[in-house]
């Protein structure tokens, strides 16, 4: 019987012989997965130089060793910041927009040619979320977005096939007395959505109902986040955008099969109360001083 530990080195194996990380020429494009990945920042939006780094994970020494490599093979350029000269930035040329484009289609092809190995995709790929998510569980981020954001629409449907599986009848969204959006944006209310390198997997509201009240709304976190303490920070993190919107009280309701959640909001303080609204899933009801 392997161990924890080997099994996880097995994980480690597997991925650096897939990835290449030992190739000299990644893809046989002819550069390292190191440079590979920093031109694939690059191309995905990532200009600030610090901010590649942190990303990344990469010393100053070897993200500037890097970039030189990149700069003098054309791919890409570097220069001070336009509102801060301490900041660089880097973009790519036209022949480094050819060669991002070249590695996204060898990647893509790549993973296709794993992912048709296997019969069970949605499973192999659910795994995956989950082992990247919590590899790369420091680089999560928690941000303000539209109420009507795609992403949160994505995060939306995930949350209703899971409780209607959990609920084993069909959940109809509609007699869950749902928000108007606009009751989820400033300087009503506000929407949250965590992301773990670009993937959705987690999001809360508050709704403001005037009076200094507001109700918790939308409070989610993907399978392949949860145990990672995601779930309490978002909580922490909605009650302080409320605080900040000059509500005092707080309040929610939640399913009595929702057990994870009935715990998380007693153990943050959460006060059970009365029943005030006419959601017919809700079972139990929860409020908090700020």
């Amino acid at each position: 019987m392997l161990s924890n530990e080997s099994r996880f080195r097995r994980l480690n194996r597997a991925v650096t012989t897939l990835t290449g990380v030992m190739d000299q020429s990644f893809l046989g494009r002819g550069r390292t997965l190191g440079a590979a990945r920093v031109l694939n920042a690059i191309g995905q939006g990532r200009e600030d130089v610090a901010d590649i780094r942190a990303y990344l994970g990469l010393d100053s020494g070897l993200m500037s060793r890097f970039l030189r490599g990149l700069e003098d093979e054309g791919l890409i350029v570097t220069q001070p910041g336009k509102t801060d000269a301490r900041r660089r930035v880097a973009q790519l040329t036209e022949q480094g927009r050819d060669e991002v484009a070249a590695y996204e289609e060898l990647a893509n092809n790549g993973a296709r040619a794993v992912l048709n190995q296997y019969s069970q995709q949605e499973a192999l790929l659910q795994a995956i979320d989950l082992v990247a998510t919590v590899l790369g569980r420091e680089q999560i981020a928690i941000s303000e977005v539209d109420p009507e954001d795609p992403r949160v629409k994505n995060c939306m449907a995930q949350y209703y096939a899971e409780i209607a599986a959990i609920f084993e009848t069909d959940f109809d969204p509609a007699q869950a007395s749902p928000p108007d959006a606009n009751d989820m944006r400033r300087p009503n209310g506000v929407f949250l959505l965590a992301v773990s390198d670009g993937l959705p997997v987690g999001c809360v509201a508050v709704k403001g109902e005037g009076n200094g009240l507001g109700e918790i709304r939308r409070m989610w976190v993907s399978p392949a986040a949860r145990g990672l303490g995601l779930a309490k920070q978002l909580m922490a993190e909605i009650e302080d955008k409320a605080r900040a919107l000059g509500i005092h009280t707080l309040r929610l309701d939640t399913n009595g099969k929702l057990i994870a959640a009935r715990r998380l909001y007693e153990n943050m303080g959460w006060s059970e109360i009365d029943r005030y609204n006419d959601n017919v899933y809700a079972e139990h009801f929860f409020e908090k001083k700020l």
